[in-house]
């Protein structure tokens, strides 16, 4: 599978843009790569056909890269947290009604943003206990990420923290340059350190990553 659907620069959301006040995520598993673009593509045929609300910024789509296991994900920006859920329910697809979890932006590491759009995204979960425990967990695997050398993070674009608001999870959108120089980095100190962090950390549970690549975005 390759990245060229992600290196379209002009469909790449902007993460971190000042406008995004909530984000909405879904994502699950589906039977092969087949049946990922066929959900993927009626859930965007569905929002090109719709009407979207203004407070809608940007809708992307995801599918996961290689493995058995298939993941398809949607990443939603939004200018207030009001109009979307209504909005998805909405639509005639059953896919793009499926319940989405909400999040904030709570903080983004820009490491080589003249890299340019990133072709492959991680996402990194962690199961936490409550505000606190997710805000502690962010700090230092972000204070990690800005003291390790930039040769322990080649391909790394940025990693962009997002808080649940029910207090359950953090999320860590990370934009890298390839897949292949996430798979090094896997090997590598830095992450280590990280997951060392993680594991470690009372009320924090380490939940893995899927790696993905954009499919199709949709501006609002």
């Amino acid at each position: 599978m390759t990245s060229t659907g992600a290196r379209r620069a002009a469909a790449v959301p902007a993460i971190d843009r000042a406008d995004s006040r909530a984000v909405f995520m879904s994502h699950w598993y589906v039977a092969g790569e087949e049946q990922g673009r066929a959900v993927l593509d009626e859930i965007a045929d569905a929002w090109e056909a719709a009407e979207r609300p203004e407070d809608v910024l940007s809708f992307s789509c995801y599918l996961s890269t290689g493995g058995d296991d298939v993941t398809v994900m949607t990443y939603a920006q939004c200018a207030g947290p009001d109009a979307y859920r209504p909005f998805v329910r909405s639509l005639p697809s059953a896919a793009a009604r499926v319940e989405p979890v909400e999040y904030r932006l709570f903080r983004s590491v820009p490491l080589a943003p003249e890299s340019g759009p990133a072709a492959s995204v991680v996402i990194a979960s962690f199961d936490v206990d409550g505000r606190e425990r997710q805000e502690h967990i962010v700090s230092s695997v972000t204070a990690n990420i800005e003291a390790s050398p930039r040769s322990d993070q080649a391909g790394l674009i940025a990693s962009h923290f997002h808080l649940s608001l029910d207090g359950t999870r953090v999320i860590n959108y990370a934009e890298w340059t390839s897949d292949e120089e996430h798979i090094a980095f896997l090997e590598g100190a830095t992450r280590h350190r990280s997951l060392r962090l993680a594991t470690r950390t009372p009320g924090v549970r380490p939940i893995g990553f899927t790696r993905y690549h954009l499919y199709r975005a949709i501006d609002g």
